[in-house]
C-alpha cells in the first residue's frame, strides 16, 4: 500500500512539474494571438535554468498569459528585509517589486532584463540581487545588506520544522511504549528501518565503540539532507541542496566535528608519518595536511554538484521540445515523446539520487570522523589485549 501511494505521489509530482515548466514556454509560442513575434521566438534557456536553481525572493510557479499578451506570474512573495547605513531599515513584501519590473522605496530587484537596461555589468550584478537606485540609476553611494527570508531560507526552515516534528512525534510514541512493547505503527514503521540502517551500516562500521555518541548527529544530517532533497523535486520549490552556501555550511559543521574528534595519534601520522623515508616526508606531510581540508571540501562539492546537475538536465530535456518547436513546429512535436521519456527517466533517477546523496554525505562524514580517532581505538584494543 505504501509503495503504491509513493508511486502515485511521484507520478503526480512529475506531472505537475511538466505542466508548470511547460506553461511559461507555451505561452510564448509563435502564432498565438496577442503575442508580438519578437517575444515569441526568444527562449532564454539560461534564464529558465538559473531561475530554477538560484535563490530568490519568491516562490514562482508559472505565468498566465493574458489577452493583451502580458504575462501574470503566479507566485508566493516573501518578506524583504534590507539594512542600509545611509537609509536605515526597510521591510516590505517582494511583490512590491512586481518581479523586477518596478522599483520600490528606491530599491530595484534585478532580473535578466533590467541588468542591461540599467547598464550594469552582468559579471558583477546577478539576477535576484537588490540594489539601491536614484533617478533610475544605481546609487553607488548607498550600501545595502540584504537580510531577507529568501526561498532557500524559508524552505530550509520548513524542512527543519518538519524534521523536528517527525522526530518528536516518533520519540513521543516510543516513550508511551508503542514500538517497544508493541509493533511500531505509522511513521515509526516507515522510519525505524532507515534509522536502523544508518546505525548498523554507517555508524557502527566506521565509529565502532563511539557509534552511539555520534549517531544523533549522523541521523540529523541524513534526514535533513534527505528532506531538502525531496522538497527540491516538487515543482515550484527551491533546490536548497543545490545551493553552494547550504552545502558549505554542512561541510564546515562536519569539518568542526572531525577536528574535535581527532587525537594526538591522528596528528602524529600527519606531521610525522611512520615508516617513511626522510626525503619523502616533506611531500607526504604536505599532502596529508591538505587532505584535512580536502575531505570537507569533497563533501561540499559532491552534494552540490549532484543536486544541481539533475535539475539542469531535466530543464534542458524539456526545453529541447520548445527549441525544436521554434525551428519548426513539426520537429518540436516529433521530439516531444523522446524528450519526455528521457525526462521521466532522469526524474526517477533524481529520486534515487536524493536518497543516495544523503547516504553518501552521512557515510563519508562517519568515515572521516572514524579516521580522526582511529589510533585511539587501536591503542585501547592493544591495552585490553595486554591485560
Amino acid at each position: 500500500m505504501l509503495q503504491k501511494a509513493l508511486k502515485s505521489l511521484l507520478t503526480l509530482a512529475f506531472s505537475l512539474f511538466l505542466i508548470l515548466v511547460s506553461m511559461p514556454v507555451l505561452a510564448g509560442e509563435p502564432g498565438q494571438e496577442g503575442h508580438p513575434t519578437e517575444e515569441k521566438e526568444k527562449l532564454n534557456i539560461k534564464e529558465v535554468i538559473f531561475g530554477h536553481i538560484m535563490d530568490g525572493h519568491e516562490f514562482h510557479f508559472f505565468d498566465i498569459t493574458q489577452a493583451d499578451g502580458t504575462k501574470k506570474p503566479v507566485s508566493i512573495p516573501l518578506p524583504v528585509l534590507l539594512y542600509s547605513p545611509q537609509r536605515g531599515v526597510s521591510f516590505f513584501m517582494s511583490s512590491n517589486f512586481h518581479h523586477g519590473h518596478e522599483p520600490y522605496n528606491d530599491y530595484m530587484l534585478l532580473n535578466e532584463h533590467n541588468i542591461h537596461e540599467l547598464g550594469l555589468d552582468p559579471k558583477k550584478f546577478t539576477a535576484g540581487t537588490i540594489i539601491p537606485i536614484k533617478d533610475g540609476k544605481l546609487d553607488s553611494s548607498v550600501s545595502v545588506f540584504d537580510l531577507s527570508l529568501t526561498r532557500n531560507v524559508v524552505q530550509m526552515l520548513i524542512a527543519l520544522a518538519l524534521l523536528v516534528w517527525i522526530m518528536m512525534s516518533i520519540a513521543k510514541r516510543y516513550k508511551a511504549g508503542q514500538g517497544v512493547t508493541t509493533a511500531p505503527k505509522g511513521m515509526q514503521s516507515l522510519l525505524e528501518p532507515v534509522i536502523t540502517f544508518v546505525r548498523d551500516e554507517v555508524a557502527k562500521p566506521n565509529l565502532s565503540h563511539k557509534a552511539d555518541k555520534y549517531l544523533p548527529y549522523l541521523l540529523t544530517v541524513f534526514f535533513f539532507i534527505l528532506i531538502n532533497n525531496i522538497f527540491g523535486l516538487i515543482p515550484g520549490t527551491a533546490n536548497v541542496t543545490g545551493n553552494i552556501a547550504f552545502t558549505v555550511v554542512l561541510g564546515l559543521i562536519s569539518f568542526v566535528v572531525i577536528l574535535f574528534s581527532s587525537n594526538g595519534h591522528y596528528w602524529g601520522h600527519i606531521f610525522n608519518p611512520p615508516g617513511v623515508p626522510g626525503f619523502v616526508k616533506p611531500i607526504l606531510v604536505l599532502v596529508e595536511f591538505l587532505s584535512v581540508f580536502i575531505k570537507p571540501f569533497a563533501l561540499i562539492i559532491r552534494l552540490f554538484a549532484n543536486m544541481v546537475a539533475g535539475h539542469i538536465i531535466i530543464i534542458c530535456l524539456i526545453s529541447l521540445i520548445f527549441i525544436f518547436g521554434n525551428i519548426k513546429p513539426a520537429i518540436g512535436y516529433a521530439a516531444s515523446p523522446v524528450s519526455l521519456v528521457f525526462t521521466i527517466f532522469i526524474y526517477f533517477i533524481e529520486v534515487l539520487v536524493a536518497f543516495l546523496q544523503a547516504f553518501i554525505f552521512t557515510n563519508l562524514t562517519a568515515v572521516f570522523i572514524g579516521q580522526a580517532f582511529e589510533g585511539e581505538h587501536h591503542h585501547e584494543e592493544a591495552h585490553a589485549a595486554a591485560h
